[in-house]
This record gives structure tokens, sequence and C-alpha cells, in this order.
């Protein structure tokens, strides 16, 4: 695994701990208000890192297949959707918008937030890995700029999450230090499950197309079960609008410029 990949994979995960890391600069909680911007801003950029970063490889792959070349896209985007909505079901966490808890469980409230957050970062952290995989291949046309503007785009994303986090727990009176290491803690999996992505290359080359898909429906899930909800929860949600519009931006940018 070369240097590249390594500073790729990692870049997500600095994302989140720098998210994090705002629980040091910032007071106790985060305004409603600002929280709906952060949401609004990170759900932007995940819808455009699925579509520019992920859709339109798998799609370009498949263009051998003729008109049945929407198959993998279709099929992966769906499975993708699939599995989110089942680790949403089993997995007891805390859903963001409304504060509601998922399944009855013994767990703390702290720690379903963690979970959430952490539910969140599995789809990020595969697409990543399934980029990175492909560019190693040198296959579906990705190039090392491109995979490096999916991991900054995600990055970029992950920094409202790790605050998302951190100031909560911060807010019910746990100590800094340890609010700073939870919010580190739930973006861990994004670097493991790329890593895991990649070892696995020989497997997934020559279903690249269905894993690049798959990738974009679970992060496309995350925006619309997750994001969206809570940007545009309560009065005066033009803001999140604005928000997930410069992201969205944002990302096309990232990835048009260096894709």
């Amino acid at each position: 695994m070369n240097t590249q990949v390594l500073i790729g994979i990692a870049i997500p995960f600095i994302g989140t701990s720098l998210g994090a890391a705002m629980v040091f600069l910032l007071r106790r909680q985060i305004s409603g208000g600002l929280q709906r911007v952060l949401t609004g801003f990170a759900a932007g950029v995940m819808v455009a890192a699925s579509f520019w970063s992920l859709l339109q490889p798998a799609l370009e792959e498949s263009t051998a297949m003729g008109t049945w070349a929407f198959i993998p896209a279709a099929v992966g985007f769906l499975v993708g959707i699939g599995f989110l909505l089942l680790l949403d079901i089993i997995i007891p966490h805390m859903h963001m918008d409304k504060q509601e808890e998922g399944p009855r469980s013994g767990l703390r409230r702290t720690t379903k937030l963690i979970l959430a957050v952490t539910l969140h970062n599995v789809p990020e952290g595969m697409a990543v890995g399934v980029v990175y995989a492909g560019w190693v291949s040198e296959q579906a046309g990705i190039s090392a700029a491109g995979a490096l503007a999916l991991a900054l785009g995600i990055a970029i994303q992950n920094f409202p999450e790790g605050a998302i986090v951190s100031m909560p727990l911060r807010a019910e009176g746990m100590k800094k230090g340890k609010t700073f290491l939870y919010g580190v803690l739930s973006g861990v999996v994004e670097p493991v499950a790329a890593v895991v992505t990649i070892l696995a290359a020989g497997v997934i080359i020559p279903v690249l197309p269905y894993l690049l898909a798959f990738a974009a429906g679970a992060m496309m899930y995350v925006v619309v079960e997750e994001l969206i909800p809570e940007m545009s929860a309560g009065e005066h949600t033009n803001s999140g609008t604005i928000a997930f519009a410069l992201g969205f931006v944002l990302m096309m940018v990232l990835d048009v410029t260096l894709g």
C-alpha cells in the first residue's frame, strides 16, 4: 500500500478529529442554527460525492454493457440503501434530527449518539477504499487526483460530524479531553473500512461498478434518513438549504478540478 493511498485514507479521519477538536474552542453547546448549517453543508458534499466520485465512474466502467450499462449502478445503489437500512434497524443508535432512539436497549444516550455518527462513517470509509482500489488497479478511469478529491470532500463533511459528536457530550458535562476522544473514535471506522476494502481489491475489481454504486447508495441513505431531516428541523431552515448548496458546489468543484 503506497504512501498516496495511506494519505488518502487518513484524510477523512483527520477531518473527523479536527471537528471533534472544536470542543476546545467553542462553547459547551452548538446552537440549533449552527448545527443545521453544518449538517446541510455535510449533506451537500455527500450528495455531490455520491454522483461525481462514485456513480459516474460506475456508469463509465459499465459502458461495454451497452444499453444495459445502468444495471451495475442501479443494483449497487439499491443494495447500498438496503445495507444501511439493515444496519439502521439492528444497531441501537440515536437519530440525530429529533434525538429519537432506535431500537430499545440499555445503552446510554451518549453511546447511541456515537454509534449514530459511527454508522454514518461506514459507507464513507468504504467509498474511499473502493475508489483507491480502483485507482491502484487502473480501473474505472479513476485518477489519483480524483480519489484525493473524494477523500478531501469526505474530510470536509466529517468536520461537522466530529463536532456534532463532541459538543453535545460536552454540553452534558463530560470533560473536554474525553469528549474529544469519543469524537475521534467515531471516525476510526473510516480508515479501517477503507483498508479492508483495499486489501480485498482482488475480489473487488471484477465487481467494481457495483461497489462504487453500493457506496453511493449507502451515503445517500445517510443523507436522506439523517442529514436532511436534521438540517430542516425547526424554523428558518433556509440556512441549512444554503449550506447544502455550498457543500454540493464545493465537492463538485473539487471533483471536476482534481478528477
